[in-house]
């Protein structure tokens, strides 16, 4: 489909701007940070070398220090947008401090005049000025110092671990995976300016090393107009620089812990005043690398590699380029459950346990040019080049993966490879702070499938008469024979595909590119207390559907500098653009006669295209600074979307892909407080309460049911909580700063868990019905009371779910009756509705509440080194050995438990 004239027109002018922009020297430039700049001079005018200047900002932490040439020049660079305090201090003048604020990577001079130490000059702010942002984005700001000293769960997903504690509205899920603002993994990062967009939890990708980070800004409101795809939580990161490390600085750490774990990190910072170079290297092996369905931990080893370059260059004062690299591979098994940890064929002999693993490797070039036109503009032109490389491997005898949510065995090559351009003009001068770009990308997505039946009962021809499956027959013309019935489900197109009657594996491919087209502008206005942000996006998608959309965004905020209090209200219009993984099998599957076979013995399989989603979303919210030691920061949002995304499974494996369901309706709250850091203690508090309601029918993907009646209940996805809350607190003691202590407590309410069995036989909005009626539709009773059925569930997997019967437990060996009475049946990891009251959107069955306690304790400096540290840490992760859930035969991700008690040691070298 072509493209209208007008925005063919549009994206031609913006690439001719850019392009004459940078016609005199290109530079680069990354669009996360910025530098400050300035000359000292004393009363007389005259220049002041060897003054000490400072930079920080109270709040995040941030914090760095310069000395002046012998010009009086001083230079920051890489600094993430926020208001800071500049302090000079220098012996026989006042100490002076002055105010700057970095909002655009327009550099910022700020000249700075030193008083005599008779006479001070230092500048005095209200008290918790300095706390406040006018700023009409909700967004959580997070710097190195608190990432460094935060006990984190897991190493090999580190940042993704990092966003879910530090940041409001985050529902924590398992192995890396985290829903932002209600939404389903609706999460975007800008790595340096660079947008990356698909899915970052460890089971799917490989993510930028959190050794590599300085600084986050996680924006959970209205999104400005230069972010686009998925916004739900945009994570702007800033990586650390050697530009300005004119000695070379680094560390060497190694770890050693529970279940085996053992890593091995370094990184290098070293520069000039025009150069720099920033090397992250990294290696971890572990005997628990993912979540896994018994807290127990069983096959479950996995090792991750990762190398990160940040190379900066200045070629002159007004050109510079930036270029990060980075090579990620990782290679994990899938956990076993005690089921699949000896598995029989169908004729009762021993297979083995399950052996499936997975190998991800990921490759990111990303080099961002720069050209300074003048004072107040700046031109930034980059590139990048993203590939994920994602194989899943079955167990090396196939008949070995059946269990009881796997009944095909599969074997998966797919690629995704995300390259792009993108070019922006920033111009900073009076109220004004004007940003307009483009961003052109394409994604090729190569998917590749080999797949075949693992489970004799799923395509038998023949079943008795119960209807039960029968072994041993390859033909419905066999049954009669044998006393047997024809399966009027038999499908003979899977015969050839069947390995336990002698098939082999069907292969399957699939392959599309995206493209995507985004222009936009904004302008942030600043006049007095007031602050309004005006912006315009436009998005063009061409997949395998094509949407066009104009999307609105406005924000107000307003300063009443007497309290110390920011106002804010915001409105966004966005386009949900799908997810890429497994989106061809998603759309196309059901085209292929095998593929769609495979589906239909779960239910409809109807081909039925994506279409981007369309988002309404409203915010209001307040910033409120109490003296100069707290801040609180709290927001209601309300989303309403147009196709809303989630997740499914290939057949019953462990492949996921996308769906799209009619709508969504997500209202809530979220906060953070802040303590900055008073006599060595800094805390944060962040507490969120986000409903995440859907709305059927499935419009897209495979299982759609567009036309069927009767199918617009809403219910809450899986990913749906209450209410979740973390604390965390740092103290460094006073007579010795080196030696600090961090804490976390984490408070999950729990998510949805539908699995569950309850009892209702009233409400047609109910999952409880499953569990409910006997074979011929009568409610199910034990002497007259309600009574639930647990049939469908094997010994494991009610002692997975911790179910127990009139007091007495399931164990993985022993199931409970398949009939107990509702008011008899208990969990100790799962909330169970009472009888009739279960409702799948206002009363839905869900993980029981956990708090999860985590501590870090640490010497930085152990034997007193000036140039040279030497350093010991031990995290201990789940202190109490808490036994809880994530979730419970999820539909995208099955059961897993939180990570058991781990301990883990490190000993550190600095320069």
């Amino acid at each position: 489909m072509r493209r209208p004239v007008s925005l063919r027109l549009l994206s031609f002018v913006f690439f001719l701007v850019f392009a004459a922009a940078l016609v005199p020297c290109a530079g680069a430039y990354q669009s996360n940070s910025g530098t400050v700049s300035g000359t000292i001079t004393d009363p007389s005018g005259a220049l002041v070398p060897n003054a000490t200047v400072e930079i920080a900002n109270h709040v995040t932490g941030y914090k760095r220090t310069a000395t002046t040439d012998s010009t009086g020049q001083f230079r920051f660079y890489n600094v993430p947008f926020n208001p800071y305090r500049v302090t000079v201090t220098m012996q026989g003048f006042a100490t002076t401090i002055k105010s700057v604020n970095v909002d655009s990577i327009v550099p910022v001079v700020t000249p700075i005049k030193l008083g005599v130490a008779e006479t001070s000059t230092t500048v005095t702010v209200e008290s918790g000025a300095d706390l406040i942002e006018n700023d009409s984005t909700f967004h959580t700001d997070v710097d190195r110092s608190t990432i460094d000293r935060m006990p984190v769960e897991s190493q090999s997903s580190s940042l993704s671990s990092i966003v879910t504690l530090s940041s409001p509205g985050v529902a924590a899920d398992s192995n890396g995976l985290f829903h932002g603002m209600g939404d389903h993994a609706e999460n975007s990062f800008s790595i340096d300016g660079q947008p990356i967009t698909d899915q970052q939890s460890k089971v799917f990708s490989n993510q930028v090393p959190s050794d590599a980070i300085q600084s986050l800004e996680v924006i959970g409101g209205a999104p400005p107009a230069e972010f686009g795809d998925k916004t739900s939580l945009v994570i702007k990161a800033t990586t650390r620089s050697g530009q300005g490390v004119t000695t070379p600085h680094g560390s060497i750490a190694f770890d050693y812990g529970t279940f085996g774990t053992t890593s091995l990190d370094a990184t290098l910072a070293y520069g000039g005043q025009n150069w720099g170079n920033f090397v992250a290297v990294s290696g971890l092996n572990t005997g628990r690398f993912l979540d896994g369905p018994e807290f127990q931990t069983l096959h479950d080893k996995g090792n991750q590699q990762n190398i990160f370059d940040r190379i900066d260059y200045q070629f002159k004062d007004a050109d510079s380029i930036h270029t990060n690299l980075q090579y990620t591979r990782s290679w994990f098994q899938t956990p076993n459950s005690f089921d699949t940890s000896n598995v029989f064929d169908q004729f009762g002999n021993s297979v083995g346990a399950a052996d499936q693993r997975s190998k991800i490797e990921t490759y990111n070039i990303a080099p961002t040019w720069t050209h300074i036109i003048n004072e107040n503009t700046v031109a930034n032109i980059g590139a990048y080049i993203r590939r994920d490389g994602y194989n899943y491997i079955p167990s090396n005898n196939p008949l070995a993966d059946l269990g009881p949510i796997q009944q095909e065995t599969v074997q998966q090559y797919r690629t995704l490879t995300n390259t792009g351009a993108h070019a922006d003009l920033t111009w900073s001068k009076g109220i004004h702070n004007v940003k307009a770009g483009i961003l052109y990308q394409q994604t090729f997505l190569r998917e590749n499938l080999h797949t075949g039946l693992v489970d004799p009962a799923l395509n038998a021809p023949c079943v008795d008469a119960d209807g039960n499956p029968v072994n041993g027959f390859t033909d419905p013309a066999q049954c009669a024979a044998a006393n047997l019935t024809a399966n009027d489900a038999f499908n003979p197109v899977l015969l050839p595909y069947d390995l336990t009657r002698g098939g082999q594996n069907y292969f399957w491919h699939g392959q599309t590119d995206v493209k995507q087209l985004a222009l936009y502008v904004q302008d942030q206005i600043t006049k007095g207390n007031w602050l309004l942000n005006l912006g315009i996006r436009g998005d063009l998608y061409n997949g395998l559907a094509v949407q066009r959309m104009v999307e609105p965004r406005v924000g107000i905020s307003y300063n009443i500098k007497k309290t110390n209090t920011v106002l804010r209200v915001s409105y966004a219009r966005v386009q949900e653009t799908p997810f890429n993984e497994n989106l061809v099998l998603s759309v196309n599957g059901c085209y292929d006669p095998v593929i769609q076979g495979i589906f239909q013995t779960l239910g409809v399989c109807t081909p039925a295209p994506f279409n981007p989603g369309m988002r309404n979303e409203f915010h209001a919210g307040f910033q409120q600074a109490f003296s100069k030691h707290l801040v609180v920061s709290a927001e209601y949002i309300w989303k309403y979307t147009h196709n809303a995304y989630d997740f499914s499974v290939f057949g019953a494996t462990p492949i996921t892909f996308p769906i799209a369901w009619k709508n969504s309706k997500i209202p809530g709250f979220a906060l953070r407080a802040n303590v900055p850091e008073t006599h060595g203690i800094s805390a944060f508090v962040v507490m969120s309460s986000v409903a995440s309601r859907f709305f059927l029918p499935q419009l897209g993907g495979v299982g759609a049911t567009p036309g069927t009646p009767g199918t617009n209940f809403p219910f809450r996805i899986d990913h749906d909580e209450r209410f979740n809350q973390t604390a965390h607190i740092q103290y460094a003691l006073p007579f010795r700063k080196s030696t600090w202590l961090g804490f976390n407590w984490r408070y999950d309410s729990g998510l949805v868990a539908g699995a569950t069995p309850c009892y209702n036989v009233t409400d047609p909005n109910s999952g409880c019905a499953g569990f409910s009626f006997d074979a011929i539709g009568n409610p199910l009773t034990i002497n007259g009371q309600p009574a639930i059925s647990l049939s469908s569930f094997t010994a494991d997997q009610q002692f997975q779910a911790g179910l127990a019967c009139g007091g007495v437990r399931a164990t993985p060996t022993s199931a409970l009756p398949d009939i107990c009475a509702a008011s008899q049946l208990t969990s100790s990891l799962l909330h169970i509705p009472a009888a009739n009251t279960g409702n799948d959107d206002h009363n839905p069955p869900r993980v029981q509440p956990r708090s999860l306690f985590d501590l870090a304790i640490g010497e930085d400096n152990l034997f007193h080194g000036d140039k040279r540290k030497v350093g010991l840490r031990l995290t201990a992760v789940n202190v109490t050995n808490k036994y809880a859930l994530y979730n419970f035969l999820s539909t995208f991700s099955g059961t897993h438990y939180v990570t058991p008690r781990a301990f883990t040691g490190e000993v550190s070298f600095s320069f």
